[in-house]
């Protein structure tokens, strides 16, 4: 029972989008669609489950979804690029094939906390930023918060970006950004995807994963942080899921009364994410010091650029970010300099 609790945790920050189907008429002639899931623990994982809960709901919207679950996250999107599915629920990372924009938003260091995602959020999901969540045919239809990412380690020892170096840290192999990162601190690459990342930090194959605490307690995090390790308190990116659609294969609105519902769940989301951060043991916290975080800020910054500068990120999404830190924090050197 306990398990099943926590799984249900996770699952929870998506959600906010699964209740969204509830808002609409019902429709006699639905449309048969094909919603593909990833999920890293299958059809009985905490993503599918809550997207299978709501398959009822989704017929007053007109659309009658075939739910199939991915443990492969790459498969599900082939899959979802080749036609054979008409949506497909990612991270922001994988989704960025497909927009650009949103997928920057899990940029290095570019949203420092919770308050500034959700104004961004707020922002997005209004329906005059509505072309930036269409690219091509795909639409996102739905951007969900997942809390921060954090730097999880098999020896607390290691606790600067020097003591990085010559370390192993399992990296999604599909992300520029990560690679570069990874590379930049001097850490070797152990590639890894979405769902084999979790076994390789808590069977010792890495030093170091990377992971939002919601994912902490379902993927057993708490294996490789024990006995010796501990989970860096800096908020290295700011995770989410994204809903992709082929726009075409649904009716017209149909992605911005998404957005729109699921804005006014993300308090609930982040409710989530705050009881799932507090499940990490305080004494497992390495909090790094105040010059510290700031001498991280300006070197994810620093990588940011020059990834934009390579075409990896977008040069919109990273302006509308500094804009929102520097209206939190408009003392911030960055602020006087507009480079991004």
């Amino acid at each position: 029972m306990k398990q099943i609790q926590q799984r249900i945790k996770a699952a929870a920050v998506v959600a906010a989008s699964t209740a969204a189907f509830a808002s609409f008429n019902v429709n006699a002639d639905a449309l048969d669609r094909k919603f593909c899931i990833f999920d890293p623990i299958g059809n009985n994982g905490p993503l599918f489950n809550v997207m299978k809960s709501a398959k009822p709901a989704a017929l007053k919207w007109g659309v009658n979804l075939e739910l199939s679950a991915y443990t492969d996250e790459k498969i599900a999107s082939e899959d979802f690029k080749a036609g054979q599915c008409d949506a497909v629920l990612l991270t922001g990372t994988r989704a960025r094939e497909y927009n650009k924009f949103t997928g920057s938003l899990e940029a290095l260091g570019a949203i420092p906390g919770d308050q500034e995602m959700q104004m961004i959020l707020q922002t997005l999901n209004q329906p005059k930023a509505s072309q930036l969540m269409t690219s091509g045919n795909y639409e996102i239809a739905g951007i969900l918060p997942a809390g921060a990412i954090y730097l999880f380690l098999r020896d607390r020892n290691i606790n600067s970006v020097e003591k990085l170096q010559g370390k192993k840290i399992a990296t999604l192999d599909y992300d520029q950004a990560s690679l570069t990162m990874v590379r930049h601190v001097g850490a070797s690459v152990v590639g890894a995807s979405s769902a084999n990342f979790a076994g390789k930090f808590n069977n010792g194959s890495v030093d170091a994963a990377y992971a939002p605490a919601v994912a902490y307690t379902p993927l057993e995090l708490y294996k490789g942080v024990s006995p010796d390790g501990g989970v860096f308190d800096y908020k290295l990116a700011q995770m989410n899921f994204q809903i992709v659609i082929h726009q075409d294969k649904f009716p017209s609105g149909f992605g911005q009364k998404v957005r729109e519902y699921s804005a006014a769940r993300y308090t609930e989301a982040y409710e989530i994410v705050s009881t799932a951060e507090a499940e990490i043991k305080p004494e497992h916290w390495m909090r790094p010091k105040k010059e510290e975080v700031e001498g991280y800020d300006k070197l994810l910054r620093e990588v940011r650029i020059s990834l934009r500068d390579e075409g990896v990120y977008d040069g919109k999404a990273l302006k509308l970010m500094r804009k929102v830190r520097c209206k939190t924090n408009p003392q911030n050197a960055e602020c006087a300099e507009n480079r991004e």
